[in-house]
């Protein structure tokens, strides 16, 4: 039997349309949008299903269509497949969808919750103060210790998501960003500037959670049915004490969702399944746990796959043998990626390290963009680029050889690939 962990997605993965053909097919899920409406004062499903996408995006309506959306999912996950999980993980506002998916937050609370929630964040932050970007393709290391440097009292900038070992999310004031920004790209990085109304998992919310905290003062809070991991400290919680604090914390502080995922890993769990709008955690999960099965309730042919999975009870590999093998081919090109981004670096030549990291790092991440969109899988000979890239991060980083080893080691036993490289030096 599976260990399976539900995940929820945060702000961002909203599109018009959300829900719209779950509501067509499921009474259950229709009644999750009905009972929204019902405690907003206003048509959230007319919103979610056919309104206007600058309106939807407002962080006020966002929040509560998204954790709506994941709520009906939920619903109707539980209808049809009745697996109860070991652990529940929300990224973000993802947490509230969690918590109210156990049992701790009735959903008519969560939603007047999380409405408010978008208003003291919007309100907590002027537009055009703050700004987010995601940075990718330079060592966790190097981003934090920027952000310490740059940061001052007036200028804040901070790293507010830990999202995977090749995605790192910054945030704060405009300035701070935008000369960050541009210091990460003088180095080699990928930075995108997120379309977000406010600097989120900043201290520039700190008003924000200063009226939360009184919000979430206001309402009672049940027991765990399931355990669910907190975006805060990348455990579970241990009880519903702790609620008000870490929801409050939330607001100012970054999102461990790497860690969480590598919690949840480490207890046995072989199946995540994300439950809400678009494939976002899905997505980061090639990156936080390659080969492990995830799956999306918002794609169709995802939910054909858990049927055969779940209700025939077949294995993973009896199901998607074929794909996996492209899977495992894919996962040599992230599994380089990440480690070499995730290892410690122990050179400060600036010119040795664009030359023996950032060139050969981008070249590999360029490829699997290209391979990617195109539907294509990686050749023996990309493959094994990819490996040589890793052994001159490794070269250039400083890297001690029994760490080496061991790291090319992760890569073939995660990857399932080594027997297509048995000739390789390293």
């Amino acid at each position: 039997m599976n260990k399976i962990a539900l995940l929820f997605p945060g702000q961002g993965s909203q599109y018009v349309g959300m829900g719209k053909e779950l509501c067509k097919k499921y009474t259950v899920a229709n009644e999750v949008f009905e009972e929204a409406n019902e405690v907003l004062g206003f048509d959230l499903k007319k919103l979610c299903f056919e309104g206007d996408l600058q309106e939807l995006t407002k962080t006020e309506n966002t929040q509560p269509a998204i954790l709506t959306t994941s709520v009906a999912m939920f619903k109707v996950y539980m209808q049809e497949f009745g697996f109860e999980p070991r652990y529940l993980a929300g990224h973000s506002l993802g947490e509230y969808s969690a918590l109210t998916c156990s049992g701790v937050i009735s959903f008519s609370d969560a939603i007047k919750i999380v409405r408010n929630r978008g208003k003291f964040m919007q309100e907590s932050a002027a537009l055009g103060t703050g700004a987010m970007a995601a940075v990718s393709g330079i060592d966790k290391e190097i981003i934090e210790k920027e952000c310490e440097e740059i940061s001052s009292e007036n200028n804040i900038v901070v790293i507010s998501n830990y999202n995977s070992p090749d995605q790192i999310v910054i945030s704060g004031h405009c300035d701070a960003v935008s000369k960050l920004s541009e210091r990460f790209k003088d180095i080699g990085a990928n930075v995108v500037p997120l379309n977000v109304s406010a600097p989120f998992h900043s201290p520039l919310m700190k008003a924000a959670a200063e009226k939360l905290r009184e919000e979430l003062l206001k309402y009672n809070y049940g027991s765990f049915k399931w355990p669910v991991v907190s975006n805060v400290e990348a455990i579970p919680y241990q009880g519903n004490e702790k609620i008000v604090e870490n929801l409050t914390i939330h607001m100012t502080k970054a999102v461990k969702w790497q860690q969480s995922i590598e919690y949840l890993k480490s207890n046995g769990i072989d199946m995540f399944i994300e439950l809400g709008p678009k494939t976002v955690l899905k997505g980061l999960m090639r990156k936080n746990a390659p080969g492990v099965a995830a799956f999306s309730y918002d794609k169709e042919e995802d939910i054909e796959k858990l049927r055969d999975l779940l209700l025939s009870k077949k294995s993973v590999s009896e199901v998607e043998s074929s794909s996996k093998k492209k899977e495992f081919k894919h996962t040599v090109l992230t599994k380089c990626l990440a480690i070499a981004v995730c290892t410690r670096n122990r050179n400060w030549n600036n010119e040795e390290y664009q030359k023996g990291v950032v060139e050969p790092y981008r070249k590999i991440q360029q490829m699997q963009l290209e391979l990617e969109n195109q539907g294509k899988e990686p050749s023996y000979e990309q493959m094994l680029e990819a490996l040589e890239m890793l052994k001159s991060v490794f070269i250039t980083k400083k890297v001690p050889y029994e760490e080496q080893v061991e790291r090319f080691n992760e890569v073939f036993d995660e990857t399932n690939t080594r027997g297509l490289f048995p000739d390789f030096k390293f």
